[in-house]
């Protein structure tokens, strides 16, 4: 069987739409056809909330998957979107970070997880991994599992500085743990038009980054935030909306990368 393409939807900072790219990315991709599992990674479990899976519905999570008591086929529930599982999270996991230090292949829990979910015949075609807004073990794990990582990056003052820290993580992963890592793309998102930070962040990005930077960038929008109250992705909860619509776009440039690589 193929192995799955993983990618980790990755940035340090918190808010930037990790989760919220994640959801929309992985609901677009099933809608085509493909076999996709989300690995909630974040002890915040928000990508688990946002696809419905309701906290009495997580006695095991991707934390006993890293402490290697479990597979993740053990844990993976459907959710709404046909195609669509999640591996989904809880706040035990923060203490992964700690417990991991000196475990033997720390840095490797999760990247033999995915193999052993695929070997079966019946594994996912996609793996999408969001990652908790740090740096740390668990995002570490999340890339030396991946083939590449797509970071959201918000429209506002910080932005190039937070990327820089984001790319030298990257480029020490693939130094030291995954010679094959790859930088998928940048998502611009909470873009607004009519705000000149907007507009000047999204031209500096571009001018450092050329065709790395995907040319969808992803709108403030209530309906957004509005869906995961709901236990719904955005394209489900208002697919006409502007933010579900940037989303399928997102998802086409995403996938002709793909088809391209």
């Amino acid at each position: 069987m193929t192995p799955p393409r993983i990618l980790a939807i990755a940035n340090q900072k918190g808010g930037v739409g990790k989760t919220t790219t994640t959801i929309n990315l992985g609901t677009a991709l099933a809608a085509i056809g493909e076999k996709v599992l989300i690995i909630d990674l974040d002890p915040q479990g928000n990508a688990s909330t946002g696809l419905g899976v309701e906290h009495a519905r997580r006695r095991l999570t991707t934390y006993d998957v890293l402490r290697g008591e479990v597979e993740l086929s053990d844990i993976a529930q459907e959710t709404l979107v046909p195609g669509l599982t999640v591996a989904p999270s809880g706040v035990d996991l923060a203490a992964a970070e700690v417990e991991l230090i000196n475990a033997e292949g720390r840095h490797h829990r999760l990247r033999r997880a995915i193999e052993r979910v695929s070997q079966n015949g019946t594994g996912p075609s996609y793996v999408l991994i969001d990652c908790p807004p740090s740096l740390g073990m668990l995002t570490v794990n999340a890339m030396a599992a991946a083939d590449a990582v797509l970071i959201p990056l918000q429209c506002e003052f910080f932005a190039l500085e937070g990327l820089a820290q984001i790319l030298r993580t990257i480029g020490q992963v693939r130094q030291r743990l995954n010679p094959s890592l790859d930088l998928q793309g940048i998502v611009l998102t909470m873009y607004d038009r009519r705000n000149n930070l907007s507009r000047e962040v999204e031209n500096n990005v571009r001018d450092h980054m050329g065709e790395k930077v995907y040319r969808t960038a992803i709108p403030r929008n209530v309906r957004l935030s509005e869906a995961p109250s709901h236990g719904k992705p955005a394209l489900l909860y208002d697919l006409k909306c502007s933010g579900s619509q940037a989303y399928v776009r997102l998802a086409t440039e995403i996938i002709q990368r793909e088809r391209a690589a």
